[in-house]
């Protein structure tokens, strides 16, 4: 696996001629210019470089989960986009509609919204806060306060620009904070690409979950009208007397579990579409029940990874905990430079006179400078607990990020076993019900033939219904394990914010 360190660029600004003839002019221009390179010549970042640990997980597959790697030539797999991956109409047309209204996919846009704001308000306490301050005043004096012994009435006018405690940045707290939000940023729209494989997983899943429900159905309805003509055949037999009444208790029991079965599908149908519906965001935007569906038609493409660390560095969660644990690093930083000393200042120019009409006069100008420099002596362990609390942090999100790889490499290890197992079970279970069907056959011709009781041909029969329900589950459980290697490997995961040098600069 690739290890990252952190790196910041520092963009310095405009100097020459046309910089010191506006400083020359401007008193407060002098002040800030000189507080810049100040600041820019210390350059000091106390944050510890960010390196991610090794995997812990292994360097290949488990034996049962075992896959040959994709051909170079093949189409990386975090390259396919869902709409290229599932070819169901309906199952597209569903996935956009979540994509589009689903809240918790829009929740999770709104943080990263949330989350770009909260980086551009720290970003800006790097830069000074300057305003047009103006005002007047008037006041008496008490004859006894002043020399003259004679009460006075003073007036004092004032207009100008400056700014208001700007801290020089020396040892890199506010650009480290700055950092720790734009890392912030970033993970918070990893989690929204995770928040999104994860919906589209969930609607594909639903999609397979109604479109079994539906073959199950069209297999439990045949089961009935076949269960009912017979029913009605015993009982012709039975008033002509060529069958007893045990037969054809036997054949309304056949009939009876039949229809709760149906019934029963019915209803597991039912609170599927719901969830669909909550899934997509939009009323009534389910799939109407089809007959005759078979699964075997709904084809995904197959999927083949490549090298795990491949498969683990590129899912959005593992890119969240990435961001988390370097935004982690940045605020160790700025709690490091807590217990460093503070410079802020806070300086104006302007104009300021005794009258309103001699307020730009000549001899009228004024300017303040007030550097401040604070250094904490004694703060009842208040700094060291903090900076405590950011390591154990930092330590936290490193076993996220290593918890999440080991998840991650769980999820496609398991999704590797299950397409592989329940292929073989589907096999199995194929040959199972069509041994199902040529008993249920020979049953009922050893009755017809006066061979077996029917209680052979009704164990038949009910066998055969269990072993096609079976069949028809396996082949869904097959294709939700193709969907859940899809989202295993973050595929789909959709445009992620520009993560590039110049953006980390910011």
């Amino acid at each position: 696996m690739r290890r990252h360190t952190s790196s910041r660029r520092i963009r310095h600004g405009a100097s020459g001629p046309a910089a010191g003839m506006a400083c020359g002019r401007f008193p407060l221009l002098r002040i800030l210019g000189a507080a810049g390179m100040l600041a820019l010549s210390a350059c000091v970042n106390l944050a510890p470089a960010t390196r991610l640990p090794a995997p812990p997980v292994a360097d290949a597959w488990p034996a049962d989960a075992e896959t040959a790697p994709a051909p170079a030539t093949t189409r990386a797999w975090r390259d396919l986009d869902w709409a290229n991956y599932f070819q169901d109409a309906d199952m597209r047309r569903l996935i956009s509609l979540a994509l589009e209204h689903n809240r918790d996919l829009r929740l999770a846009g709104l943080r990263v919204r949330e989350a770009e704001a909260a980086h551009r308000i720290q970003r800006a306490d790097l830069s000074p806060s300057i305003s047009i301050q103006g005002g007047v005043e008037r006041s008496r004096v008490p004859g006894d306060l002043n020399p003259a012994g004679q009460p006075q009435i003073q007036s004092r006018s004032q207009v100008g620009i400056g700014l208001t405690h700007w801290e020089i940045d020396l040892w890199g707290r506010i650009r480290n904070l700055k950092d720790a939000a734009l890392d912030d940023w970033l993970a918070s729209d990893a989690a929204r690409q995770a928040v999104r494989v994860a919906l589209v997983r969930q609607v594909a899943d639903s999609v397979l979950v109604l479109r079994e429900l539906d073959q199950r159905a069209f297999l439990a309805d045949e089961a009935v009208r076949n269960r009912r003509q017979s029913l009605e055949i015993f009982q012709r037999r039975k008033g002509a007397g060529s069958s007893s009444e045990l037969e054809l208790t036997q054949v309304r029991t056949l009939l009876i579990q039949a229809e709760s079965l149906r019934v029963q599908l019915q209803q597991e149908r039912a609170a599927a579409a719901h969830a669909l519906t909550l899934l997509t965001g939009v009323a009534n935007a389910g799939i109407a029940p089809a007959e005759a569906i078979d699964l075997e038609s709904m084809r995904l493409t197959r999927l083949e990874p490549g090298l795990p660390s491949e498969v683990l560095l590129s899912r959005p969660d593992i890119r969240a905990a990435e961001y988390q644990l370097r935004s982690a690093h940045a605020r160790i930083g700025a709690a490091r430079a807590a217990f460093l000393p503070r410079i802020a200042l806070t300086s104006s120019t302007g104009s300021a006179s005794a009258e309103l009409d001699g307020l730009f006069g000549g001899g009228s100008r004024a300017w303040t400078f007030a550097p401040v420099i604070e250094l904490p002596i004694f703060t009842a362990g208040r700094l060291r607990t903090t900076l405590d609390v950011t390591e154990v942090r930092r330590d936290m999100a490193v076993a996220t990020y290593e918890k999440n790889i080991q998840t991650a490499f769980r999820e496609v290890a398991d999704a590797l076993s299950a397409r592989q197992g329940l292929a073989e079970q589907m096999d199995i279970q194929a040959r199972m019900a069509r041994t199902q069907a040529a008993r249920a056959e020979l049953a009922q011709l050893r009755y017809d033939s006066g061979a077996a009781p029917y209680l052979e041909v009704l164990d038949a029969q009910r066998d055969l219904l269990t072993a096609q329900q079976q069949l028809v589950q396996v082949r869904r459980a097959w294709l939700s394990s193709q969907v859940a290697l899809y989202a295993a490997l973050g595929g789909g995961a959709g445009p992620a914010l520009p993560n590039s040098p110049a953006l980390q600069a910011t």
